[in-house]
């Protein structure tokens, strides 16, 4: 009897999801920054008992940080690196070894040990830079070597986060304050690059003239990287005196430079004016994060949460749904949905902010601020959750 054999699948047999690198690691990250928070709620709550390897608001500094951002922004890397280098993407089989080890590691931290977590999380995050230092070298570009190295700090900060909890050490969070300075380096980086540049796209295809279009990247683009390079530096290692005016210094110049890249045109079309409003929370959450540690305004916990919850949040949701377009052969266009994704972002993130200025019970606007917030990346799950896991649109899908 003939035995047939079986064929081995195509790159149309795989499964969309780990088909590229941003489908399952962009709805993955966002779902878990919603589960994450629920969690957080529940045991803030007391609805729910403390659990895991980390004290409860270190799992959930740790986990919105090293686990959803890092997740979107290994998404990111997945996707943009072979744009940049002209690799092949990580598909298939080395894609979906890699999800399960970030979704190894965000169980470790929720049920495991304090070393069982580390160790298996360093393994995730250790292969982040090491897979993009080889594509860049390989490729030869040399251009994108600082992103490759935030990436190599932004691991180390994750094995700094878990040393400090699973060794008990008292150093004042370091390895999550390291966490949260790489990505406000990448957004000030990569930022800096994608929102003139799809800002003088978009208005250039609306007959726009040269002298009304984004200044182009030059010497004060590289004053204010420079200064925000600083200040975090100063926040992470060398809290003082210095730390405050440093960071509103950085944040100044960054409210400066986002002036000079035309945003007030931009209303027209959502899915480039939230990129604007991404970026102008890093720069106000600077200001306020300078004038907290002053003493002067607010207190640091809500001016921390202007850079996560405004300027992360907002610029996570404003990449994502650009992306997740674009790269399954979708007309870029925010729909009334996605608008809604960016105004519950928004809201969710200031409301945070404000709460120790509002009246009442503080836990009660707690709540609100992470309804509205987490309502943006579930509405993306719900929104965009199908087009991650279905075939390209269109001609080759």
């Amino acid at each position: 009897m003939a035995v047939q054999a079986r064929a081995r699948p195509t790159g149309r047999d795989r499964p969309a999801l780990f088909s590229n690198g941003f489908r399952p690691f962009f709805l993955g990250g966002a779902a878990w920054a919603v589960a994450a928070l629920a969690l957080w709620l529940a045991v803030l709550s007391g609805a729910v008992s403390p659990f895991g390897a980390f004290d409860p608001l270190v799992w959930h500094q740790h986990e919105m940080l090293f686990g959803a951002i890092g997740a979107i922004i290994t998404g990111f890397l997945l996707t943009a690196i072979p744009n940049w280098t002209g690799a092949l993407p990580v598909r298939g089989r080395p894609l979906l070894a890699l999800f399960l080890a970030w979704g190894a590691a965000r169980l470790a931290n929720l049920a495991g040990g304090a070393w069982v977590a580390l160790a298996v999380e360093t393994a995730f995050l250790a292969a982040l830079p090491v897979m993009a230092l080889r594509e860049i070298v390989k490729g030869k570009n040399w251009r994108n070597l600082p992103v490759c190295a935030l990436i190599g700090l932004f691991a180390l900060a994750g094995l700094l986060s878990h040393l400090e909890a699973a060794a008990d050490l008292p150093t004042g969070d370091p390895g999550r304050r390291l966490g949260l300075g790489v990505v406000l380096l990448l957004i000030g980086l990569v930022g800096g690059r994608v929102v003139p540049s799809f800002t003088r796209n978009w208005l250039v295809k609306r007959g726009v003239t040269e002298k009304r279009l984004p200044a182009p990247f030059g010497a004060f683009d590289k004053l204010a990287l420079l200064a925000l390079a600083l200040a975090l530096l100063a926040w992470v290692l060398l809290p003082g005196p210095i730390m405050g005016p440093l960071l509103v210094l950085a944040g100044f110049l960054h409210l400066v430079r986002l002036g000079r890249w035309a945003g007030h045109r931009t209303g027209g079309e959502p899915l480039v004016a939230v990129l604007h409003v991404g970026y102008a929370w890093l720069g106000a959450g600077l200001v306020l994060l300078g004038l907290a540690e002053a003493g002067l305004v607010l207190e640091r916990a809500a001016a921390v949460h202007a850079l996560t919850a405004g300027a992360a949040g907002t610029m996570t949701l404003a990449v994502m749904t650009r992306a997740s377009l674009g790269h399954t052969g979708r007309t870029l266009h925010a729909g009334p949905a996605t608008v809604a994704v960016y105004a519950l972002v928004c809201s969710g993130a200031l409301l945070r902010v404000l709460v120790p200025a509002l009246p009442g019970d503080a836990v009660h606007w707690l709540g609100l601020s992470a309804l509205l917030w987490g309502g943006a990346y579930a509405l993306f799950c719900a929104v965009y959750g199908p087009m991650l896991v279905a075939k390209k649109a269109g001609p080759g899908g």
